[in-house]
């Protein structure tokens, strides 16, 4: 008696077959954002491009930190942000 086996694919050979791997299909669970999560927020443009190279997070005036990845002209300005980026900037056309 031989050991030997035919080549696969022959008669008698070992068989292949393939099967199904039934998995559940997995959605993302979409948690009740923060107020963070519903606004875009200040952050430096040369910040969020590099962030964009690197993949490193940012932090916008309010504090949040983040990687910046949605696109911010869907949400409003987050309120904090808004209210320090106007104490910050200088008074123009006769502004106080």
């Amino acid at each position: 008696m031989s050991l030997d086996q035919p080549p696969p694919g022959e008669p008698g050979g070992p068989s292949t077959a393939t099967s199904v791997l039934e998995r559940a299909e997995t959605l993302p669970q979409v948690q009740e954002p923060g107020d963070h999560e519903r606004f875009s927020h200040y952050v430096r443009k040369e910040k969020i491009l590099e962030s964009a190279l690197s993949g490193e997070p940012v932090v916008a005036l309010c504090g949040k930190v983040w990687v910046p990845g949605r696109d911010p002209n869907k949400f409003p300005v987050c309120p904090i942000c808004k209210e320090i980026y106007d104490g910050l900037r200088a008074p123009q056309d006769g502004e106080e």
